[in-house]
């Protein structure tokens, strides 16, 4: 099985206030995009990586891929206008041969090789995708305006992360009409795909603001 992932990492990240894009958000003296990478790279089940960078961070991307010794880094890509477009563009990059692509944000560092492992068992027992959930804690409510309208049952809801993992040819289906959504897998169940939900871990945190990158820095 040949896999290959890409690493979304071309978020703005305005809300970090660091003037720069969040992929490039100070993390243990390097670049926060730099801890998922070396993760990547040392990881024995992924072959290759095409990362989608802020656009025009395309040679600062490299460099840092050459300084961290990633040299399973195949291509650089500017991200685009979305998420979606970011990852439809890199992927476009992954060689026709890879049979399962991994998408990950870069925005979640601290990705555990257990989990890529989760995430990839179930493609070789049919399934088209896989998603790591975590099982929400939280009372949710559905709200217009200020109103409550509806609580949601809690048993069947779920947190989604990344990476996620995909059959190659579902996922470029998936991308392939141009939808948007906030993740891949969203895009795969709505092209009629088959994804299963595996274990996640609180690790994989998303960075959004400088608490959440303060609090990642102290799990590293």
């Amino acid at each position: 099985m040949s896999v290959w992932a890409v690493l979304a990492a071309a978020g703005s990240g305005e809300r970090l206030g660091e003037g720069r894009p969040k992929a490039f958000a100070p993390l243990g003296g390097l670049p926060l995009l730099a801890e998922s990478l070396e993760r990547l790279e040392r990881s024995e089940w992924i072959e290759g990586i095409v990362i989608a960078a802020p656009p025009g961070w395309e040679e600062p991307t490299i460099l840092l891929a050459e300084e961290i010794g990633a040299g399973k880094v195949s291509v650089c890509v500017p991200g685009g206008s979305s998420r979606s477009r970011s990852v439809s563009l890199a992927l476009d990059e992954v060689p026709a041969g890879a049979s399962v692509v991994l998408v990950h944000d870069a925005a979640r560092p601290l990705l555990p090789d257990e989990v890529i492992e989760r995430v990839l068992a179930p493609l070789s027992a049919g399934w088209d995708g896989a998603v790591p959930v975590l099982a929400v804690t939280d009372t949710i409510k559905r709200v217009r305006g200020d109103a409550v309208v509806e609580t949601l049952p809690r048993a069947e809801l779920v947190v989604a992360q990344t990476p996620q993992a995909f059959v190659a040819a579902v996922l470029r289906g998936a991308l392939a009409g141009g939808a948007e959504a906030s993740d891949c897998a969203s895009l795969v169940e709505a092209a009629g795909g088959r994804v299963r939900a595996v274990p996640g871990d609180p690790r994989l945190l998303k960075v959004t603001t400088r608490a959440d990158l303060e609090l990642v820095s102290s799990w590293r």
